[in-house]
């Protein structure tokens, strides 16, 4: 029997929430939604545009707070193509969820960037930063905001 810690649960809850949101939006705007079971590497849903047959491979990041700010990780710098979208979800305590539409390669190019300034500067006490594999991903500014329209 394997028991989850009620973090881990939550985490688990949050990531399950913001991706059938995603689809439910998805559906809303004329995709067909197919979100696997299991957990599948690289994509969360597979859509299909109705219209024209396009088809993307959707990540889904999902916080359950009222930030703009997602964890990713190393890998997420070389997880990039023209059909991979990233959708960072911020359901905002369920008031009202809001929806950053990213094109996989501009995720990859910003997080290493900003991994990589991190580490150029240094923390506390003047120490360099330990390199890790914690990547993070920010859109405080709404760029990203319901750009539905790189799913074309």
């Amino acid at each position: 029997m394997i028991i989850m810690s009620e973090k881990t649960n939550n985490n688990i809850s949050t990531g399950n929430a913001g991706e059938y949101f995603v689809a439910g939006e998805l559906e809303r705007r004329g995709f067909t939604c197919a979100v696997p079971m299991s957990n599948t590497k690289n994509f969360d849903i597979l859509v299909i545009n109705r219209k024209n047959n396009n088809q993307y491979a959707i990540q889904v990041k999902t916080t359950s707070f009222k930030k703009k700010e997602w964890t990713l990780g190393k890998k997420n710098e070389d997880l990039f193509d023209d059909n991979i979208i990233y959708v960072f979800v911020s359901l905002n305590e369920l008031d009202n969820p809001e929806y950053h539409i990213v094109p996989s390669k501009i995720v990859a190019e910003t997080i290493s960037k900003s991994h990589q300034d991190w580490l150029n500067v240094l923390g506390r006490n003047g120490q360099p930063h330990n390199d890790n594999p914690i990547r993070v991903f920010s859109d405080k500014d709404d760029k990203y905001l319901n750009n539905w329209d790189c799913l074309k």
